[in-house]
């Protein structure tokens, strides 16, 4: 059956649908395995751009989802191990400790993933940037047998040095999150309930007014929070006027 090629001019094209997400431990046994033992691939998905050689925005493919690109590593001193990561605009830093992928089954450390960020400008003054690259690179287990692909020979030497071919993940990381949406969308309230929020009732018809304790109120309608104190001899007077008042005109509707 022909394989076919989802990768035309170096962008990965698939059918509508379609999503490329694979875990790590697949990026590195279905995958860079295979290219490191120069095995065909499940699927050319996967095109070969040298990631140092352009900026993380300028390498092919849609800046919005994750790239991505298997890659050859460049020793940035000629007897060296380090490798040469800058761009035309900046260069990519480590970040973190190394991760080790581990398989599955067996529980065998087949690989490691490296977390760099971008900066611009020039070492060590550059300007950290939100694009972010995951390096994948081949660990030949303690049973390479167990490994190594159906095509080729557990004890045959890759083309390529191991060390040289990496698998690399490259997005932008996004900012915010549901949480950070919510709070903008929702007006901001400075509203504060007190901790005791039970409520306070009081019996205004009691005689003893005197030990009758009112707490100031505050209104958010734009009130001067005075409150005015009245004497019980004026709460008596109004009463009794009150009552007058309600006798009248039960006498008036009598008539």
């Amino acid at each position: 059956m022909e394989r076919i090629n989802f990768v035309k001019n170096g962008v990965l094209r698939l059918p509508p649908g379609f999503r490329f997400h694979p875990t790590d431990e697949e990026l590195v046994l279905q995958y860079l395995r295979r290219k490191v033992y120069s095995c065909p691939l499940p699927a050319s998905i996967i095109p070969e751009v040298d990631v140092c050689k352009a900026d993380p925005w300028d390498l092919p493919g849609d800046c919005a989802q994750e790239r991505y690109f298997f890659s050859t590593r460049e020793a940035k001193y000629p007897n060296g191990n380090r490798s040469n990561r800058a761009t035309s605009s900046g260069y990519w830093k480590a970040t973190g400790l190394d991760k080790q992928i581990v398989t599955c089954r067996g529980g065998q450390v087949v690989g490691m993933k490296k977390t760099l960020v971008f900066y611009r400008g020039k070492p060590p003054h550059g300007t950290r940037t939100d694009w972010i690259m995951h390096e994948y690179r081949f660990v030949l287990p303690e049973n390479p047998a167990s490994i190594a692909p159906p095509e080729k020979n557990a004890t045959q030497s890759p083309v390529v040095p191991m060390d040289d071919w990496v698998l690399c993940r490259i997005f932008l990381k996004k900012r915010g999150g549901k949480n950070e949406e919510q709070q903008v969308q929702q007006p901001s309230c400075d509203v504060r309930k007190p901790k005791n929020s039970r409520p306070v009732f009081y019996d205004f018809m009691t005689k003893d007014r005197a030990n009758l304790s009112l707490a100031p109120c505050s209104s958010s309608s734009g009130s001067s929070g005075i409150t005015d104190v009245v004497s019980s001899e004026q709460v008596d007077n109004d009463h009794e006027e009150s009552s007058s008042s309600n006798s009248l005109g039960l006498i008036r509707r009598k008539q």
